[in-house]
């Protein structure tokens, strides 16, 4: 019993010294320390003479070391050894590729593919090893010759990476466009692919051919995913247009089981401001549904496209349709955003918030859960800052924060506390929940949160009557309610009241913002490029230097310089919120492909 005790605890020490030098092998491998390797590496293998991955360890660290003799040595002895693993002719024929012998090394590559005559299912392994060595036309030959000796392998997603790889990229775009329509890999992985090959210009060389491969397989084989898969290339050009064409041939053949999808490509028109298919797809939407839930939804969003669109709406006209949305969908807890919507179009349209203050109050009584409850107190509380009744809105947004503490929509709650005390003049309590918010999940809310503590704080410090910070609150609060050309106004008396104050740089932007929505852009373009040269250490110069290049780039038509302007965010602001956005436009217009 004793003898068998002391022969488990040699085993054992043996086992952790052997672990020890496999850990330290890897260890110096990795760190670049070949020789010690290399010394590691040849006892492991003499240990355990069938570890594959010892010997291929082995076998790198001394080309690595350029002692490729030694390791021919190695792998013919190798060989000579009985069921040894077919990738070590590949590692014998790249060995001699190394020591420029290519005859030599075609001849094991040529005995690693007929291997797979044998035994097929060496077929992944030999081609992945080729393809380790970006030996790609060999790989293919493996892969290719593997499938066909058993019809049950398949390898097409391996030999469409190699074909792009090897730049046969009409080869691969079939080779991936199969596999997702035989159903052997998912749509959504074989899309990413492709979108490395492609880029948003439809004349793209790529996109031309993606695009005839896709009509040519509709004409044949008349299947739904083509129109599906046209759609989204449509979508990635921004040619929505056409892909709504595509759409509405999809419908045809799925009626209402498509309709989600042309939602959701009128959400991507909405966001990139295609207004005019924007409108077609949602009134196409509102004609062919029989969901009343998705008739009245697209019915809001037209209302919403004409109000964005058209700079004078017909207000009378538009209120009429919201009120016969009201008498025809009713005032149920399902019609919420409706309610919400008219109710936002009466205050911020109309200037009317009594009405609209009255309709939400109404909307309380509906039973519905913390969610529901929380988006209608939000939205009451917007309406009572907009009516300047401003503890009546902190009431509300107050109980949304406690509601729902964990929720970003608390956190959100929270900020607008903090917005309307500063409306209010409270600046203290102002900032008391704003270091809260400089914390939140949410970047957009942070970032906002930061902007305004410091616009509280330098303010205070410079003017401990904070009568430059009232008056900005003024103005913004004028902002809000959407009266525009007086809060312009109101910034313009701090810019000369307040001339070299630290509230400057943001009554510039604030105004800048404020001249672009009335399409003055050379006025807000002359704010910009003044918080640029006078307060180019200031919290927003980075802010301006990003708005100055979306309106040069996307309003005054002068790309080139916009790209200087991202260019300048990339080097000189690299924590900034607008940093990777800043990014990808410079790229895009550097004609980068960024898919």
């Amino acid at each position: 019993m004793r003898f068998i005790f002391f022969v488990l605890i040699a085993f054992m020490l043996s086992a952790i010294g052997f672990s020890q030098e496999d850990f330290l092998a890897k260890q110096y491998f990795n760190d670049g320390e070949f020789e010690k390797a290399k010394v590691l590496y040849q006892k492991l293998v003499k240990k355990s003479p069938g570890r594959t991955d010892y010997a291929e360890y082995y076998i790198t660290t001394l080309q690595q070391l350029e002692d490729y003799q030694t390791a021919e040595s190695f792998l013919l002895k190798k060989l000579e050894q009985p069921r040894v693993f077919p990738t070590f002719y590949i590692e014998t024929g790249y060995n001699y590729a190394l020591m420029k012998r290519e005859e030599e090394a075609d001849l094991f590559y040529d005995r690693a593919i007929a291997s797979i005559q044998t035994n097929p299912n060496y077929g992944y392994a030999i081609g992945h090893r080729f393809q380790k060595y970006s030996l790609l036309n060999q790989a293919v030959e493996a892969y290719s010759l593997a499938m066909q000796l058993n019809p049950e392998a398949n390898f097409d997603l391996q030999l469409a990476r190699i074909y792009g790889e090897q730049g046969e990229v009409q080869k691969m775009f079939r080779a991936y466009l199969s596999l997702v329509y035989d159903g052997k890999t998912s749509r959504s992985s074989v899309q990413r692919y492709l979108e490395d090959f492609i880029t948003e210009n439809p004349e793209n060389t790529n996109n031309i051919l993606l695009r005839k491969i896709l009509l040519q397989n509709a004409q044949q084989q008349p299947d739904v995913f083509w129109n599906e898969m046209l759609s989204w290339l449509f979508i990635q050009q921004q040619q929505y247009k056409s892909a709504f064409a595509q759409e509405k041939a999809i419908f045809k053949r799925t009626d209402e089981a498509s309709l989600e999808r042309l939602k959701n490509l009128g959400q991507i028109c909405l966001e990139n401001q295609a207004w005019d298919t924007a409108e077609n797809i949602f009134s196409f939407i509102t004609d062919k549904s029989n969901d009343k839930d998705t008739q009245l939804n697209a019915a809001l969003e037209l209302i919403e496209i004409e109000l964005k669109t058209n700079p004078n709406p017909n207000l009378k006209d538009l209120d009429k349709q919201y009120q016969n949305l009201l008498a025809t969908y009713g005032q149920e807890l399902n019609t919420l955003n409706l309610q919400i919507a008219y109710a936002n179009f009466l205050t911020f349209k109309m200037s009317n918030a009594a009405p609209a203050i009255a309709l939400l109050r109404e909307s309380m009584d509906l039973p519905m859960g913390r969610f529901g409850t929380a988006y209608l107190k939000m939205a009451l509380g917007d309406i009572l800052v907009f009516d300047q009744k401003f503890n009546q809105a902190l009431i509300y947004f107050t109980q949304v924060q406690q509601s729902l503490k964990n929720d970003v929509l608390a956190q959100d709650a929270r900020f607008k506390v903090a917005q309307t005390s500063f409306y209010k003049g409270d600046f203290d309590w102002a900032l008391t929940q704003l270091k809260v918010l400089r914390s939140s999940t949410s970047q957009l809310i942070a970032n906002d949160a930061m902007q305004l503590s410091l616009l509280i704080s330098d303010n205070s410090q410079e003017d401990s009557t904070q009568t430059a910070l009232k008056k900005y609150a003024r103005a913004d609060l004028l902002a809000y309610q959407n009266k525009t050309q007086e809060a312009i106004d109101a910034l313009t008396a701090i810019l000369t009241e307040h001339k070299g104050e630290s509230i400057e740089d943001e009554a510039l932007l604030k105004q800048a913002q404020l001249l672009e929505s009335q399409n003055k852009y050379d006025d807000a373009r002359f704010n910009y490029i003044k918080i640029i040269e006078f307060y180019a250490d200031g919290i927003l110069a980075d802010d301006a230097h990003f708005r100055l290049a979306q309106l040069l780039e996307n309003k005054l038509g002068q790309p080139e310089k916009a790209k200087e302007y991202y260019e300048k965010i990339i080097f000189n602001f690299k924590d900034s919120y607008y940093f990777p956005q800043a990014r990808k436009n410079y790229r895009r217009l550097r004609g980068d492909n960024i898919n």
